[in-house]
């Protein structure tokens, strides 16, 4: 055989062992096997033993919230899926909240309370189910990158059905509020959005990314341009095509930005970082004591104070 032949074999392996490394990243990152989803209520699974004491009170709440009447809504994304989006109303209100749930999540499970919450500062709720998520069609998410460009059309769908005068809060918990903070940078906002509430997000999907790889005890200089990679192949999206920090300096509507300082998620510098970038129009909350997306949780007086406050401004 001649030596260039071999070379040729040599080359086409190593390029199926980096496809399969790829393909095995992607998975494990972006993929959503929606025959082993977990069930919406399923609070067992949420990392880490800081959730342990507000099983109760999350469950309560979710029961609450499946006792309210409620009207689904569909959209078409721009890539072709059918997402469902759940809404609550609140009589005499003019406001209502969007809001969108976290990374490998449920509407059901990671924004149980997020209605009554939404009433208690005096707006509807228009919970989402992200795509992959729910009955929501699609089996990858993308940490933000097509799912705010979903938010966007969510905005066009809520102000088709209730109306020109209507005024909008973007809401969203980690992913979700990411999702939220890079929506209110888009050029064709319309004006009905008058802020965001981003409870625990990260600044950079990058950056947390990154994290979770040195976590597993990974060289992230390998891993990360993979994924990347993989992102681009598998998934046809970009993923620094938008950061929540890139967008946040752009935008114009008013962001409360809520984190817990025990997030061992999505580090609390985070925050920081997305209030410095537009302290003019944000307003950083921390919540001691609290975890990833528990900031309700640990202290629901300080939360709602905070969201009234910030409203009134």
């Amino acid at each position: 055989m001649e030596w260039y032949f071999i070379v040729l074999i040599v080359i086409a392996i190593l390029i199926l062992l980096l496809l399969i490394t790829m393909r095995i990243c992607y998975n494990i990152c972006f993929y959503i096997n929606r025959k082993k989803d977990l069930p919406p209520d399923d609070f067992d699974s949420l990392p880490g033993d800081i959730y342990k004491p507000y099983k109760e009170k999350m469950i309560k709440w979710m029961e609450e919230t499946k006792a309210l009447d409620s009207k689904e809504y569909t959209i078409t994304s721009f890539d072709g899926l059918k997402l469902y989006g759940k809404y609550y109303h609140l009589e005499n209100s003019d406001t209502i909240e969007i809001m969108f749930h976290g990374y490998r999540g449920s509407a059901e499970r990671d924004l149980c309370g997020g209605s009554q919450r939404a009433f208690a500062v005096g707006h509807s709720a228009f919970v989402v189910n992200q795509r992959g998520s729910g009955q929501s069609e699609g089996n990858f998410q993308t940490f933000g990158v097509n799912e705010h460009k979903d938010c966007l059309l969510w905005i066009n769908k809520v102000i088709e059905e209730f109306g020109s005068d209507i005024k909008i809060v973007l809401a969203g918990v980690s992913m979700g509020a990411a999702t939220a903070i890079m929506a209110s940078s888009s050029e064709n906002l319309p004006k009905n959005v008058i802020g965001v509430i981003a409870d625990c997000s990260y600044s950079s999907q990058k950056e947390v990314i990154i994290k979770t790889i040195k976590e597993m005890k990974l060289p992230p200089k390998i891993f990360y341009p993979i994924l990347k990679l993989s992102a681009k192949i598998f998934g046809k999206f970009n993923l620094e095509e938008l950061t929540p920090l890139e967008a946040i300096k752009k935008s114009k509507v008013p962001t409360i930005i809520l984190q817990g300082d025990k997030d061992d998620i999505v580090p609390p510098y985070m925050a920081q970082e997305l209030y410095e970038a537009n302290p003019i129009n944000n307003k950083l909350v921390i919540f001691e004591g609290a975890g990833h997306c528990a900031c309700v949780l640990k202290d629901s007086k300080l939360y709602i104070n905070s969201l009234n406050e910030f409203f009134k401004k």
